[in-house]
């Protein structure tokens, strides 16, 4: 049904879990981490709605996390890995994270209810099977274990920043499904 965006979604989750840590342990970064990764993988179905969508982006590349890196001043602070001629370079998943993803993700999850509003549009374009053993409860109705070990992950002030940069398409996306 899709192609293949794990790369993606894989590069964009860990560049929302670094951004916005969890303050508790190891379950609490595991959920927090579940919850940025459903995120995103409901941000990339909607953004890239197609197989060819996914196959451009996947030839092209998503673009990096440069300007992410600069709004959340990370930019600095990350050791840098190093090339094979030994210079410095950013870390090469980095180049993998999606700007426009990672900012509709954030809005998914710093906004409650535009989460079930994307779910509806995926189902809407018949890009969810109510067969399948896809599950965004910790997306789309977390509890208090979840909301707690996302504090920062979900903390609408906090993501405002990332989550503004592209909100206006995503509400746009949304447009269909929310009428």
């Amino acid at each position: 049904m899709f192609a293949d965006l794990s790369p993606l979604i894989a590069a964009t989750a860990q560049w929302l879990t670094r951004a916005y840590p969890s303050a508790g342990g190891a379950l609490e970064s595991a959920l927090a981490g579940v919850q940025a990764r459903q995120a995103v993988t409901v941000a990339a179905w909607l953004r890239y709605p197609t197989d060819m969508d996914a196959g451009l982006v996947a030839v092209a590349g998503p673009g990096g996390s440069a300007r992410l890196d600069w709004i959340t001043g990370a930019d600095g602070h990350a050791a840098p890995a190093h090339d094979a001629d030994g210079t410095a370079g950013p870390e090469p998943w980095r180049t993998w994270v999606d700007e426009v993803v990672a900012s509709w993700a954030a809005a998914l999850l710093c906004t409650p209810g535009l989460a079930a509003t994307a779910m509806a549009a995926l189902a809407a374009a018949g890009r969810l099977d109510a067969t399948a053993p896809v599950d965004f409860r910790r997306l789309v109705t977390p509890d208090e274990h979840d909301r707690r070990a996302a504090a920062l992950l979900r903390h609408p002030d906090l993501l405002a920043p990332i989550a503004d940069l592209h909100r206006a398409e995503l509400l746009d996306r949304l447009a269909p499904a929310a009428a």
